[in-house]
């Protein structure tokens, strides 16, 4: 990826460090890209051979039972995770390439859970996402980042509060904003929807739209099919820790597919009014046993 020299300059007139900053990625160009994946965890192989890219001005779901290897291939896709075997690239050089620095001017992770030992103010935890831009032309954006952080993810009205004083869904929403507050082209979200109720979870969905829409790369893991096939411009669809399919919700959510899968009979029909993709579990009709 084209990037832009910045330079800081000291007391003395010197230059003391050069750091190459992420350019805007051009649309539909690949952000995170695995290839032939392999990774053995606790003497299991966790993929087996997993290929999968991720676009600029896309969101990828990552679907699939538990067990699938969604989690595992989340990791690998944001350099957390070596593989045994294949290749991972971010923003277009092998992963283990990038300085941990500049990996976090290219890609941005919300983990399952966020945990702090100290009770920072909310505003606090929001302004950690900016730490990788210090020093740089670009930490003059920081403010600005980080109200819009709060003002998206509705957590504005308690930016003062400790952060170990909120709900559950509280702290998933505060985790998102300072992720989003980080302004990297790719950002990977590992369920981002487990601890919220149905509105909040409308609104990160929403929020993931808009960053592609933007034109940056979002992937993520959810359980939920009916927000994947919503809101994902495509799904990856996991079972066994190979890539099952990929593609847009349309093609990728078939019964028979889904069936198989999950171990689950389950009915896949457009909705009356959207046309999206519906997909429930089969069950027995009211008043009957099976």
């Amino acid at each position: 990826m084209r990037g832009v020299l910045t330079g800081l300059t000291g007391l003395t007139g010197f230059a003391v460090r050069e750091r190459e900053l992420p350019a805007r990625p051009v649309p539909g160009s690949v952000l995170a890209e695995a290839s032939g994946v392999r990774i053995r965890l606790g003497g299991r192989e966790v993929l087996a051979g997993a290929d999968l890219a991720a676009r600029s001005g896309e969101v990828l779901a990552l679907v699939g039972p538990n067990g699938a290897g969604k989690s595992t291939l989340f990791a690998a896709l944001a350099a957390d995770l070596a593989p045994a075997a294949g290749t991972v690239k971010i923003a277009g050089r092998p992963a283990a390439a990038w300085t941990a620095r500049d990996l976090a001017l290219r890609r941005a992770v919300l983990p399952q859970s966020s945990a702090l030992s100290f009770p920072f103010p909310v505003e606090e935890v929001v302004r950690m996402g900016r730490a990788p831009w210090a020093g740089t032309v670009r930490a003059d954006e920081d403010d600005t980042a980080v109200a819009e952080a709060l003002r998206v993810t509705e957590t504005e009205g308690f930016a003062d509060r400790p952060f170990s004083e909120l709900s559950g869904g509280e702290r998933a929403r505060v985790a998102l904003a300072r992720v989003l507050a980080q302004r990297t082209a790719l950002l990977l979200l590992d369920e981002p929807t487990a601890a919220l109720d149905l509105r909040h979870q409308e609104l990160v969905l929403r929020i993931c739209r808009d960053r592609a829409a933007n034109g940056d790369a979002v992937v993520v893991v959810l359980h939920d099919l009916g927000l994947a096939a919503a809101y994902a411009d495509r799904i990856a669809v996991l079972d066994d820790g190979r890539v099952a399919a990929d593609g847009p919700p349309s093609e990728v959510l078939d019964a028979a597919l889904l069936t198989r899968v999950y171990r689950q009979p389950v009915e896949v029909f457009p909705h009356p009014r959207t046309g999206v993709p519906v997909v429930l579990p089969e069950r027995p009709a009211a008043g009957t046993t099976g």
